[in-house]
């Protein structure tokens, strides 16, 4: 393994343009060598903006590229698998955006993939790499909060635009693929087990048929999870977490400013309208640079990626089994 991984891009996504490939190219031990696109001037053009050494015109050139080690894949949901595991066979490391999969059975051939060519894959929840994230973990599992009883969120904006790949069901499309994933997977997380049951209620675009605003409950063993997500809906994002003693507030949950701090507030009721919540601020990161450096750091050997694929694939029964219950009205155990 050479000083610092080299990196491919799978595509011009904007997120890879705006979000990640800076944050790669911003940490010590990481650089982007190549990008790909099915338009070459497309990605020619990436390339320059950004500097990065070499593009190529299609996805199997940049993973005939020796000299890349690991593939970051931003391709449209219904992608993510099937150029992740021609990554893996070509010897990558793969980190691939959320949703990893279409469902739950599908991300299982990611598992595959990785176990016969011994590489690494991961699903790209960064928020899992926040310090704000790290302290809300800490606290629940101090005790701060007493017993965890609820996890409650929402996550919205408004986009209705049929070109936009987000608006085809196809393709993965839908509030629920794209957004709802977040409060499922920290739910997952700070529960610290799987739920055994979801229920949920999806509302449908009457032209496109994508979710466009989708509610679940899940039932953990010890307590619940409640979310809304939707996609032409009023931008706004708040998690907050309940406990016999305490309550927390994340401000922004999701899309942390790489500029400014982030703050959680820490509440323990004794106030009505949330009077008595402290705030612990957190310093200015940049949570895809955190994401990359965990990254590489699994591909060392020296720790674990935070979002592993028996992860993502129990995230994916998640959302499977809220797909379900939205047709068959009845609870849905997710199929682990």
């Amino acid at each position: 393994m050479p000083d610092r991984v080299r990196w491919g891009i799978l595509g011009a996504a904007n997120i890879a343009l705006t979000k990640v490939i800076p944050a790669i190219q911003g940490t010590a031990h990481s650089r982007v060598v190549a990008i790909a696109s099915r338009d070459l001037a497309k990605a020619r053009s990436a390339a320059a903006s950004l500097e990065i050494p070499r593009a190529y015109g299609s996805y199997d050139e940049l993973l005939g590229d020796a000299e890349v080690d690991a593939i970051y894949n931003p391709l449209p949901n219904h992608l993510h698998v099937s150029w992740s595991i021609r990554a893996a066979d070509a010897g990558k490391h793969v980190l691939c955006e959320k949703p990893i999969a279409m469902s739950a059975d599908e991300a299982r051939t990611l598992r595959d993939a990785r176990d016969r060519n011994g590489v690494v894959i991961a699903e790209a929840f960064m928020v899992r790499c926040h310090p704000q994230w790290m302290g809300v973990k800490g606290l629940v599992d101090a005790g701060m909060v007493g017993t965890l009883r609820l996890v409650s969120g929402h996550f919205s904006y408004f986009r209705r635009d049929p070109a936009d790949i987000r608006s085809h069901v196809e393709f993965g499309g839908g509030a629920l693929m794209d957004i709802g994933c977040y409060p499922i997977t920290l739910s997952r997380w700070l529960f610290g087990v799987e739920p055994t049951e979801a229920i949920g209620q999806i509302e449908r675009d009457p032209d496109m048929r994508i979710d466009r605003l989708a509610s679940a409950l899940l039932r953990f063993p010890t307590g619940q999870a409640t979310f809304t997500c939707a996609g032409q809906l009023v931008s706004y994002q708040k998690m907050l977490i309940f406990g016999t003693i305490g309550r927390i507030e994340v401000e922004i949950p999701f899309n942390a400013p790489a500029d400014r701090r982030c703050r959680i507030f820490l509440d323990d009721g004794s106030q009505l309208g949330g009077l008595a919540a402290a705030p612990i601020d957190f310093e200015e990161v940049d949570q895809y640079a955190l994401q990359t450096d965990r990254f590489v750091d699994a591909i060392r050997g020296v720790s674990d990626v935070p979002v592993s694929i028996d992860d993502a694939i129990a995230n994916m029964a998640v959302i499977d089994a809220v797909f379900r219950s939205a047709e068959t009205r009845r609870w849905e155990a997710p199929k682990l």
